[in-house]
Order: C-alpha cells, then sequence, then structure tokens
C-alpha cells in the first residue's frame, strides 16, 4: 500500500522555520495503530492523515497524531493540511475550506499568503498559584506578571496560561521533569496536559509551548491551539479587541509568526490564528 505524503513548514515566514508537518492522503484505509505508528516514526510535533475529500465541497475529514497520541484538536496541523489540500491538491484556487477534526468542522480561508482558522468557543478551567511553579521550575515570584492569573483555557486542547513579565524570564526557562509531570499529571483537567507560557516584550508577544511525551521534556516550535487559548485569555482579560503577532520558537532556532484577530462582543469570543506555510518536500510512504 503506498501512500502519497507532503512536508510542510507551518507558521513559517521562510523555509526550515517555524512547525515541521507532514501530510498523508488516501489515509482511510489505514488503522489508528497504523497512523500512530507512521506519526512515531515521523517524529514531528503532529503527522496528519486524511481519511475523506470532497473537493466539490470543498472539505475534508482528518486525523492528528504527535509521536505518543491521537489529537482532537491541534493549530498548526489544521493551518499546514488546509494548506497542502487547497494549494497542492486542488485543481482550482481555493479560498474557503472546511476541515473536519474530532472536535467538529473548523472553518479556514486563504487570504494571500495566510491560511486562516476560526476556532471554537473556548472554556476557562482552574486557576493556579504561582508559587506551584516554584516546586518544578527555575521561577522565581518576581518572574510572573502579577496583572493577570494563571488559568489553564481550551478550546480543543488545554493548557495552562502562565503570564511572565520579562523576555528574560521567558528565555531562561527551566524545569524538574518529574516533578513538573506530577503536577501536570494531578492538576490539568483533561487529557491533554502542556504549559505555555507568555509575556510581553516592547509591544511584541512571545510564549514558548513545553508538554511531556514519553517521559521527555518536549518544546513546540508553534502551537496553534495554544494560540487559540491565549487569544481567548488575552480578548477576557487584556482586550477585548486583538490583532496582533505570536512570536514562537525564538528561542529553539526555528522561529514561528502566528498572526491573532479576535473579538469578544456580548460573551462570543470570535477566535482567528493565522500563519503562512512553506512547502519543503514530497514523496510516497510504502505501508
Amino acid at each position: 500500500m503506498i501512500i502519497p505524503f507532503y512536508i510542510v513548514d507551518v507558521f513559517a515566514e521562510k523555509k526550515y522555520a517555524g512547525n515541521q508537518l507532514a501530510v498523508f492522503r488516501d489515509s482511510d484505509g489505514l488503522s489508528t495503530e497504523e497512523m500512530q505508528k507512521i506519526a512515531r516514526e515521523i517524529n514531528f510535533a503532529e503527522s496528519t492523515f486524511i481519511t475523506q475529500i470532497q473537493p466539490e465541497k470543498n472539505c475534508a475529514t482528518i486525523r492528528i497524531f504527535t509521536p505518543a497520541q491521537e489529537m482532537q484538536f491541534a493549530g498548526h496541523p489544521i493551518i499546514g493540511t488546509s494548506w497542502v489540500l487547497m494549494n497542492k491538491m486542488s485543481e482550482n484556487q481555493v479560498q474557503h475550506f472546511t476541515l473536519s477534526v474530532p472536535i467538529g468542522e473548523i472553518p479556514i480561508q486563504q487570504s494571500e499568503d495566510l491560511v486562516w482558522l476560526q476556532s471554537a468557543q473556548p472554556r476557562f478551567l482552574d486557576i493556579f498559584s504561582k508559587s506551584d511553579f516554584l516546586s518544578f521550575s527555575n521561577l522565581n515570584l518576581s518572574d510572573f506578571d502579577d496583572t493577570f492569573s494563571i488559568q489553564e483555557v481550551t478550546t480543543g486542547s488545554a493548557f495552562v496560561i502562565v503570564p511572565l513579565n520579562s523576555i528574560k524570564a521567558l528565555e531562561s526557562l527551566r524545569f524538574e521533569l518529574s516533578e513538573m509531570n506530577e503536577w501536570l499529571q494531578w492538576h490539568c483537567k483533561t487529557s491533554h496536559r502542556a504549559l505555555y507560557f507568555y509575556c510581553f516584550e516592547k509591544g511584541n508577544l512571545y510564549s514558548r509551548m513545553f508538554c511531556i511525551e514519553h517521559n521527555q521534556l518536549i518544546e513546540d516550535a508553534a502551537t496553534g491551539s495554544a494560540s487559540t487559548c491565549l487569544q481567548a485569555y488575552l480578548l477576557k482579560y487584556h482586550s477585548p479587541e486583538i490583532k496582533m503577532v505570536n512570536h514562537q520558537g525564538d528561542f529553539i532556532n526555528r522561529p514561528s509568526r502566528i498572526y491573532f484577530e479576535g473579538k469578544l462582543s456580548e460573551g462570543n469570543f470570535d477566535i482567528k490564528i493565522g500563519g503562512k506555510t512553506q512547502f519543503i518536500a514530497k514523496g510516497e510512504w510504502e505501508v
């Protein structure tokens, strides 16, 4: 069984930046176990498997896997897969698309060189104490931005949003793995457990995402799902209207740019994130 695949860099202003993604088409014949094994073999942050395409309706169904598990929602795989579907697999110039993932249908729009997704409504979960983080990180109480709380937020995948007060604190983050894992296991409300740190520096937004997979600390170069959670958090606590760029991946030599455009009105969150995708390669996978 031969399956065509594509490799792209997502949320990347140029090649070999942003977050890598492998996109497998014609995947309806694969089992869940086979998809998981392929994702583990590729070993990118995520890989996607296109299980159904309806070109006449500009829609497709995909499944998303990290090397360790299947995801219900993830931003950079949705942006990157949509770009491949619209720019490499479609015979027409498509500007609007609908991508179905386990949490539901995600509206996609392509505008010039940016692909945008609109997220589901957020849920705001538990608020945590800053002192919790002293037990498993090198942070001091003075490193946190006291203007905002630490809170878990989900738009499909949950992240604990942690506001810091300087790029120096963000850049120098260190963790004790076992203590961090224990805290995540004990406190996070969903099976997806991750931390998303951010700060504002000279008017710019910077962020870093950390999670644990296979007993290893993982830092993501660009996290679209976390960015939708962060945008929801900022809309609620910072400003009811946002248009800015989230800088992620700078500290691991994979600079990423995630475009924010959102509005909070009468309790409704209009959350959009966008990014550029760079085509890297295509090939055939033998199953």
